[in-house]
């Protein structure tokens, strides 16, 4: 039976990768994302190049009302999700605590966290109706270490280490394995993000080293589903061959 994967953020970046990863795997795939016509764009392309069944869903994980307007009014053929991938998130900003934005601080909670915790409510209960699934939720390498100036942004993936754990006792007699995947330094949008649009800012990151690609990410994603049953990898840190920390690189490599 084809298994169905909820993908979340799936606009861009890692999420856009994993949509497409999966694809390839014949998965079906609820794909959710702000920005409806790139998710549009995203879910005509992966119909036709891959002849999967793809429902969009447009909405913000930080605005409840619109999470549960979507998800519980599921149809019954799309109810039976396999697999949660809880990737939507950014960091916003880059400043000691002193001087930070209260609207960043805001923006990284609210999806990092909250988005996290309201999507997963609504889909575990479906798996646990379903007899079991798979949630692995993004984390970083933020979540593990944190950095200058990072603040928030690391306290909110702190948070969803915290979250994954406790989401593997909660869900251990139910069915439900969680995993957990920490990505240090990928080259996609988030930098961009992070530094409001300044693409020299950004770039600037990933200077003199190969940094990770979102299919990279994606990739592991895809290993750990293809795991057997009686395997969960809870818990990953990818990073790329020239980064040892969350600050430290080796900026030589080309």
């Amino acid at each position: 039976m084809t298994r169905t994967a909820l993908i979340t953020g799936a606009t861009s970046g890692i999420g856009e990768a994993v949509a497409e990863a999966f694809a390839k795997e014949g998965y079906r795939l609820i794909i959710t994302g702000r920005r409806a016509e790139k998710l549009t764009l995203l879910a005509g392309k992966l119909k036709e190049q891959y002849n999967v069944e793809v429902l969009p869903l447009y909405f913000d994980v930080r605005v409840l009302d619109q999470v549960e307007e979507n998800l519980l009014n599921l149809s019954e053929a799309w109810k039976k999700i396999d697999i949660l991938i809880n990737n939507a998130g950014l960091a916003a900003g880059l400043a000691p605590l002193n001087d930070g934005s209260m609207d960043d601080w805001e923006q990284m909670i609210d999806t990092n966290i909250k988005g996290v915790l309201y999507v997963s409510r609504i889909v575990s209960n479906l798996m646990i109706e379903n007899g079991g699934g798979h949630i692995i939720n993004i984390g970083s390498i933020a979540g593990k270490s944190v950095y200058p100036n990072g603040n928030v942004y690391c306290a909110t993936k702190f948070a969803v280490d915290a979250l994954s754990k406790g989401m593997m006792m909660d869900f251990n007699q139910k069915n439900i394995k969680v995993s957990q995947v920490c990505p240090g330094a990928v080259e996609t949008e988030f930098s961009k993000v992070r530094f409001k649009g300044d693409e020299k800012r950004a770039s600037a990151v990933y200077e003199g080293f190969k940094p990770l690609t979102a299919s990279d990410i994606a990739d592991v994603i895809l290993y750990i589903v293809k795991a057997p049953a009686h395997v969960n990898i809870s818990d990953v840190v990818i990073l790329p061959a020239a980064q040892a920390s969350a600050t430290l690189f080796n900026r030589k490599q080309s």
